[in-house]
């Protein structure tokens, strides 16, 4: 019996950051066995748990029926993929790869044939939520792949994700998350301007920010992002640099599909600012940095 035949049980995790700490966590709650992999610090959290220390990726896919990797970019996944004793080398016929990052749709494609000509099966389900829907498994999960493996893998998104849609087939999930990553950014610019609009006109913007939150402009965005702004709580959260691979990816699809994107384009270069100020690890909705800088005018801590 293939592995997207049967329920899953034995569970392995490449990639135990942010994110991948607390999804890992929730998967060992269930009571699976979690077979895992990191290339940095192995969590402790996670060993008390449980979890089964790997030393490599082909390790957990030798002992795992599904491999979960939630890494930063595209270059990690395929390091995790393909190379040397990376996850490809442990799979045998039947197995299931579910690559949770965020990475290219261009380069997914590829990726999931070539998992498939080892006789196993492929999905990419890129998820949103931040760090605060990694622990509450709140998370939406984009993904892309054939309906059957995503039937098979669904009890599993259910207990790190809420929102959970099969959008088409491979590459389309990591294509939902671009479009939710333009979506996140340009929201993020426009709340940053809002309240440096409000706090420079004299009004308070704390006060401003409530009188929002009941109106159309209301937001997860405004509600989460503009208190991160007023508190000056920039600490990630999700890094700017991770947020600036994102819009890369959108806009480097535009150019391939003939599309203006101006608005994500000058986002990007907001976030291009932050980073020139030695920001590049700040929390995303730091971008209001780059605006108060061409204001030469701060926002400035919320009072409780």
């Amino acid at each position: 019996m293939h592995a997207a035949e049967a329920a899953l049980s034995k569970i392995g995790f490449v990639g135990l950051g942010i994110m991948g700490t607390p999804m890992a966590g929730h998967l060992l709650r269930a009571a699976h066995e979690l077979y895992a992999y990191n290339i940095r610090r192995f969590p402790q959290s996670l060993l008390d748990a449980g979890a089964r220390r790997c030393a490599s990726g082909r390790e957990v896919a030798r002992n795992a029926e599904l491999v979960i990797t939630m890494l930063p970019d595209t270059p990690q996944v395929q390091s995790a993929l393909f190379d040397p004793d990376g996850i490809a080398e442990g799979l045998t016929p039947g197995k299931i790869v579910v690559d949770m990052s965020s990475i290219s749709p261009i380069a997914t494609k590829e990726f999931a044939k070539r998992v498939e000509d080892l006789g196993c099966q492929y999905l990419d389900a890129p998820v949103s939520g931040g760090e605060t829907g990694a622990k509450a498994a709140t998370l939406s999960i984009m993904v892309g792949g054939a309906e059957r493996t995503f039937a098979a893998v669904r009890p599993i998104f259910e207990l790190m994700g809420k929102n959970i849609t099969l959008v088409g087939e491979n590459g389309a999930g990591q294509t939902a998350k671009v479009a939710n990553q333009i979506i996140v950014a340009l929201t993020i610019e426009a709340v940053a301007e809002a309240l440096l609009f409000a706090a420079k006109a004299g009004a308070d913007p704390r006060k401003v920010r409530a009188a929002l939150m009941g109106g159309f402009a209301s937001s997860k965005i405004l509600e989460v992002h503009g208190e991160r702004m007023l508190k000056r709580a920039f600490e990630p959260g999700f890094r700017i640099e991770l947020h600036q691979k994102d819009l890369n990816l959108a806009l480097t699809g535009a150019r391939a599909l003939g599309l203006s994107l101006p608005n994500t384009a000058s986002t990007q270069e907001l976030f291009n600012a932050c980073v020139a100020r030695g920001g590049k690890a700040w929390d995303h909705s730091a971008l209001v940095r780059a605006l108060e800088a061409l204001a030469n005018f701060e926002i400035g801590p919320s009072a409780d």
